[in-house]
């Protein structure tokens, strides 16, 4: 045989998961590969736990079509069963899923009324860290036998990897604006509990929106994860602006509005020198620290974006923000009541904040007291 017939090209067929994608393309795609083997898988899906509120959250999935579970959340205590696949760190095959034909959850009954007969579901961990669950669902009963399983193991462990890979990049930005903050005592202006309020107020927002603007659970993680850096380019404002206990004259608030575009001009390196450019959804990130002081009606900064031109992201993190800040003690004012900040809220509809935003605060009056309660600032009884 000769050098030239020892060589000859071939097609990785998963090297599109090198690219610039989101997590939900990948996973699609990675689907369809794993259907040339296993045709009876006919879904896929991620859920995330939230260490911090106990809850898991439907994050990505590959189903054609609507997906039975969108926008979704449960307490992990309350899902008995998978709170025993955590628990004992090992894979569960259903080969029958009547079998939770009178279960009382909410995501039992939604997947069983899609017709899914049988399912496999891993627990993904990074290190001792428990991150979610993966699921693998089939229209046919019996479908996992172990033949079959060692293999979707397999891909079970990539597609686990591939979602660690991406929290582990939005986790490693995170902590680099945190220091960024840090040493710049930026911290000392907004308390960790402001931005969990605010990031899980948008989280909430961005859920009730999720039909009306098509959002993806992905998309509406990402707004719940990079809301709280809606602010990151005041650490570029001298603190003779940014901590000025009165009012800005026109010039300190000219410097003050240049903090939108130091945000996105931060963010720009932060991601470069990290090499985090290439996650799924980057431009949610950009927008909400680029946007969020514009305003419907045009009059906000620094593009002058009106109406639909500024993405809903910006929009939502906008809302998030106004109304923490008015119910919070700060040291230039005392804390709103929820009613003032909602009356607020009305009053600038249409002309500073995007309404729907504005109305998917107020649907949810409970979950934002709940928001509330569960991260108060420290000293606040």
């Amino acid at each position: 045989m000769s050098p030239e017939e020892n060589l000859f090209p071939h097609q990785d067929i998963l090297a599109q998961l090198h690219e610039s994608l989101p997590l939900s393309d990948k996973l699609r795609f990675l689907h369809q590969v794993i259907r040339e083997d296993f045709p009876f898988i006919d879904r896929l899906a991620i859920a995330l736990f939230d260490e911090k509120t106990s809850m898991l959250k439907t994050y990505t999935h590959s189903t054609e079509g609507a997906s039975p579970l969108a926008a979704y959340e449960v307490p992990l205590g309350a899902a008995s069963s998978l709170r025993e696949i955590m628990q004992r760190r090992r894979p569960r095959v259903v080969q029958d899923m009547s079998i939770f034909a009178h279960g009382s959850q909410e995501h039992t009954k939604r997947v069983a009324s899609k017709g899914y007969q049988a399912s496999y579901t891993m627990p993904l961990y990074q290190s001792d860290t428990f991150i979610g669950f993966l699921f693998f669902n089939s229209l046919k009963p019996n479908a996992f036998v172990p033949e079959a399983l060692r293999q979707i193991d397999i891909y079970g462990h990539l597609i686990a990897l591939m979602v660690i890979n991406e929290l582990t990049a939005i986790r490693t930005l995170l902590a680099a604006v945190q220091a960024a903050r840090s040493m710049t005592h930026y911290r000392d202006v907004e308390t960790g509990s402001h931005i969990d309020r605010t990031a899980h107020y948008a989280r909430l927002i961005a859920r009730e929106l999720a039909p009306h603007y098509n959002l993806s659970d992905e998309q509406i993680e990402h707004i719940f994860m990079f809301s709280p850096l809606h602010d990151i380019g005041k650490i570029g404002i001298p603190d003779s602006v940014l901590r000025k206990p009165g009012k800005l004259d026109e010039a300190e608030f000219k410097v003050m509005m240049t903090h939108p575009q130091k945000g996105r001009e931060i963010i720009d390196v932060i991601l470069e020198d990290f090499s985090l450019g290439t996650f799924g959804h980057v431009s949610i990130m950009r927008n909400i620290a680029e946007y969020h002081h514009e305003a419907i009606d045009g009059s906000g900064y620094p593009k002058g974006l009106k109406g639909d031109e500024i993405p809903i992201e910006a929009r939502i993190s906008a809302v998030a923000d106004i109304f923490d800040a008015l119910t919070s003690c700060r040291t230039y004012k005392a804390p709103w009541s929820n009613d003032d900040a909602f009356a607020m809220l009305r009053r600038l509809a249409d002309t500073k904040l995007d309404r729907d935003c504005v109305d998917a605060m107020l649907k949810n009056i409970d979950k934002v007291q709940e928001i509330q309660q569960r991260f108060r600032d420290e000293g606040v009884v």
